[in-house]
């Protein structure tokens, strides 16, 4: 058991005898020296409850006024109280948390660690603490920990509390601190019983600390709690009780388990649930507790909300004055980024507003409050300290306009050799892909939302979504412009960096859209920067993979400008690209896909051979004893060119079972063999035979890669936009008006429903809280999966929830997990599925009218039950619900399975006897 382990681990008596925990508090509060920084206040933001409900829509709203500042508060409408789960009895006493030890009196004023080395730490006044310091933390994995070799001040790890046992010292700490009758040069100073001292006067106590400090002051911080261990302070719909009101705060925009992801953050593009970043953490703090100065990983927006206890203050410099920042402290503390130089990475190094005021930068302050947010602007240098126990959570978010900001971090990255956290690249081109897809949408349905409105507004020639794109765009061209003229363009396969994110070896430059590698070592790769120094090979065995060639790259560009044939072009290409992701997912249809699109590009194209747009040339990776000969494959086709009469030839890798059909010059494959592997074409990916792809067409000579290869210049990914869909499967989509037996091959089978309950919820005893089927538990909460409304060839989670509405009784609401504020709600269970099924279909019509493949059957409303989707018809729910009603209350569900039980007894003692 973690938490008996823990309980056992942090005995008093178990701690080292010079731990904060274990020492008197000597240190006292010196008034007349307090160094309270005269700075002005940052913007506080007051929505109404309309303007609260759309959440980055606020953000954008105040993002003109507040952005110049760094830093803003966002006092949310008086009725915005959400449940603090944390606060519940079995977490404050029982959950544990870990904590670092701060040494305050140092964050600013202290020596190098060379110079330390060897000597202990000169002890000051007051500072009858103790005897000795814990040895630094040996499995202190965080940038602000300190290592074994103690060559990097940090923080130690500290003991492990919980909310209760912390709350208890951080105030014994604050109250000893800050004590009454204490004699500071010969001044006697006495408060009335229950005094505090105000937020003003703890902060002129800081930074006297910080700035002149004469005591030792060590305080411990619960920071960077992960959520998904020691749990959120905000509800989530896993542990969504029976309370009604409760649930708008589940799926609030606010709620930042919700908050990362929101649509128009392209954090939602992100498929990793990363800590910190897109999982929120908790912090919990004391008096004088910490943050030092420092900005987001990659320059991301962050949102902090304070969810009880004293107030947090805070410190910011706006992102145009980062550089100034770095400079100031730099010019102060040379000797510490002398030796550390990353030292802002670290967490760990305060400097006082006062100083970066006098030194010409805006600095802007901000008390937040509980229940308050606290939002940080791209780029927003921010530090500060708690004014006693409080406990806050923190999150990411990436709205559009954050991407310009975000690629200036990872070239900042590169050039310090900072490791990145999140691939920017697959970011920006997610987010390009969704919007052309939405104006494509538009153009053609001509029905204007909310949500394709709000991309068409980032869009056109001087949108911020298309200055992000384009200014990526040029980096890519100047960067393959410089690259020596023997380098080979080879074609990125998809799976490239599918399963891990790729990275240079010298600066940790992000490889999605390109890399740099050669024969000599296939798991080793680079940047275009650092192409030239990636081996020492002879040019012939090096290559270039470019995900798109810079023909394509500024077609994008130009569609995301809204120019007409740029967007046809690329909408097709992801339509295409969604079709191939489906075929490798049903490999069995694959082969009747490919007959399909090859009868199509005969019938478009009668008097001329299906020949490539865009042919490649093969260059494959294989292990030592694997050969393979070169071949070329039709692009233009989702089959495979037989222009050549070609072979297909199975060559069989090692790593994961994998294998690749290669398609040989000389004999022909059989149709056994191509139902029964899936192609792979043009990829280069981990396994043990990689098959890259050149461009054949590019001289290898040439650094040119956007020349186009089509002779009339009106094709682009193979595709001939004067048929925009001859290199298409058909699709597969059965319209409800026709019989096609041929699409009706294509339907998937009904999906085997598996229902995970989450919340069995209490029994209501009335009549509309049961009928003869089932038994309908207040706060009943499950999850199931079903085609997603949004994308139908995903399969996505829904939560189905049963609400109390009062008179009306229950309330039955179906929620798209990955999407909150998509949800059906009705009177019955029945009700709410056939609602997901109508919005289902109304999809899959709209996406088949625009071409789109691979997608499932229309769904029939007898095609699922609603009591079946919430969990009522399976056995084990049944069972734990029964449980709740053990005398039966449940009249109409009881009466009916007691007759039905009594009618299949009897029916079964006449058969015996017959």
């Amino acid at each position: 058991d973690h938490s008996s382990k823990n309980a056992q681990k942090n005995e008093n008596s178990l701690e080292p005898l010079g731990s904060p925990r274990n020492r008197k508090i000597l240190a006292r509060w010196n008034p007349l020296e307090s160094c309270r920084p005269v700075i002005d206040e940052a913007p506080v933001f007051y929505p109404t409850v309309e303007e609260f409900e759309d959440t980055l829509g606020y953000i954008t709203k105040i993002r003109r006024k507040a952005e110049a500042y760094g830093i803003c508060r966002i006092v949310p409408p008086s009725s915005w109280i959400p449940p603090c789960p944390l606060k519940d009895k079995s977490v404050w006493e029982h959950a544990k948390f870990s904590t670092r030890v701060q040494q305050v009196d140092l964050l600013q004023n202290r020596e190098p660690m060379r110079k330390k080395r060897g000597r202990k730490r000169k002890r000051r006044r007051h500072s009858k603490m103790g005897t000795s310091r814990r040895c630094p933390n040996s499995e202190g994995s965080e940038s602000n920990t300190t290592s074994n070799s103690d060559e990097k001040f940090g923080f130690q790890s500290g003991s492990d509390f919980t909310l209760d046992e912390f709350e208890k010292y951080a105030s014994h700490f604050k109250e000893r601190y800050f004590g009454i009758n204490d004699v500071v040069e010969d001044i006697t100073i006495k408060q009335n019983a229950g005094w505090e001292p105000s937020v003003e006067e703890i902060e002129g106590e800081y930074w006297r600390i910080v700035e002149q400090p004469t005591d030792e002051v060590e305080v411990y911080y619960g920071a960077d709690l992960e959520t998904g261990a020691f749990g959120s302070g905000f509800p989530k719909a896993s542990s969504f009780t029976s309370e009604s009101e409760s649930n708008k705060y589940v799926v609030s925009g606010w709620n930042l388990n919700n908050f990362p992801r929101l649509p128009g953050s392209t954090l939602g593009f992100e498929e990793c649930e990363i800590s910190g970043v897109l999982v929120p953490w908790v912090y919990v703090g004391m008096c004088f507790s910490s943050f030092c100065w420092h900005v987001e990983d990659h320059h991301l927006y962050s949102l902090n909300y304070l969810h009880w206890g004293d107030p947090k203050i805070w410190y910011g410099v706006p992102g145009s004055h980062a550089s100034d920042l770095e400079n100031a402290m730099r010019k102060h503390l040379p000797d510490l980024f002398k030796e550390q130089p990353g030292l802002l990475h670290d967490l760990v190094t305060q400097l006082s507003p006062s100083i970066l005021k006098a030194e010409g930068l805006p600095v802007y302050r901000v008390v937040q409050h509980s229940g308050e947010f606290v939002l940080t602007f791209p780029r927003a240098y921010h530090s500060g300290f708690n004014c006693g126990f409080n406990c806050a959570e923190a999150v990411n978010v990436a709205p559009v306009d954050w991407l310009e900001h975000g690629q200036s971090a990872v070239e900042l990255y590169s050039q310090q050799r900072h490791k990145t956290s999140l691939s920017h690249d697959k970011l920006l081109l997610a987010a390009a892909r969704e919007a052309i897809r939405v104006l494509w949408e538009l153009s053609v349905l001509e029905e204007e939302t909310p949500r394709n409105l709000s991309w068409k507004s980032v869009c056109g020639e001087d949108g911020i979504l298309s200055r992000a794109v384009k200014k990526r765009v040029l980096i890519e061209e100047e960067r393959i412009n410089q690259l020596p003229t023997h380098f080979q363009f080879l074609k990125m396969g998809n799976d490239f960096d599918l399963k891990n994110e790729k990275e240079c070896f010298s600066c940790f430059y992000d490889l999605h859209l390109s890399a740099a590698c050669c024969k000599c070592s296939p798991d080793r790769f680079a940047c275009l920067k650092h192409a030239k120094v990636l081996c020492s090979c002879e040019s012939d065995n090096r290559f270039v993979l470019l995900r798109y060639n810079m023909d394509e790259l500024k077609t994008l560009v130009e569609a995301l400008e809204l120019k007409s044939d740029a967007l046809k072009a690329w909408a097709l290409e992801d339509l295409r690209s969604a079709s191939a992701n489906e075929m490798d997912s049903n490999p069995s249809d694959f082969d009747q896909v490919r007959q399909t699109s090859e009868m199509n590009c005969l019938k478009e194209n009668k008097h001329q051979s299906c020949s490539p747009i865009t042919k490649y040339e093969d260059s494959v990776t294989v292990n030592e004893d694997h050969v393979v000969q070169k071949c070329c494959f039709d692009l233009n086709l989702d089959g495979l060119s037989d222009e050549n009469g070609s072979d297909l030839q199975q060559i069989s890798g090692s790593h994961e079972n994998s294998s690749v059909l290669m398609i040989d010059e000389v004999g022909k494959c059989t149709d056994e063999q191509r139902r029964s592997e899936t192609v792979r074409l043009g990829s280069y990916s981990d396994s043990d035979v990689s098959h890259i792809s050149s461009y054949k067409d590019y001289p290898t000579c040439s650094r040119n890669v956007g020349n186009p290869c089509s002779s009339g210049g009106s094709k682009l990914f193979g595709v001939d936009l004067s048929y925009p869909h001859s290199s298409f499967p058909l699709n597969l989509v059965p319209k409800a008006e026709t019989g096609d037996s041929s699409r009706q091959s294509f339907s998937i089978p009904k999906l085997r429903i598996c229902v995970d309950p989450m919340n069995y919820g209490t029994v209501v005893f009335g009549k509309l809280w049961c009928n003869k089927q089932a038994i309908f538990p207040k706060g009943f909460t499950s999850r199931v999966k079903f085609f997603d409304v949004f994308n139908p060839n995903k399969i996505s989670s829904y939560i189905s929830e049963i609400l109390d509405v009062g008179l009306l009784g229950p309330f039955f609401k179906v929620t798209l997990e990955e999407c909150p504020s998509e949800s059906f709600a009705n009177v019955s269970a029945e009700k709410c599925w056939e609602m997901v099924l109508h919005k289902l279909n109304h999809e899959i019509i709209s996406q088949s009218n625009l071409g789109k493949q691979g997608l499932p059957p229309l769904q029939p409303v007898e095609s699922i039950n609603g009591l079946e989707m919430f969990g009522f018809l399976s056995s084990p729910i049944v069972q734990a619900i029964e449980a709740l009603d053990p005398n039966h209350q449940c009249l109409e569900y009881w009466n009916h399975k007691l007759s039905f039980k009594e009618e299949e007894e009897h029916l079964t003692t006449s058969h015996k006897y017959q």
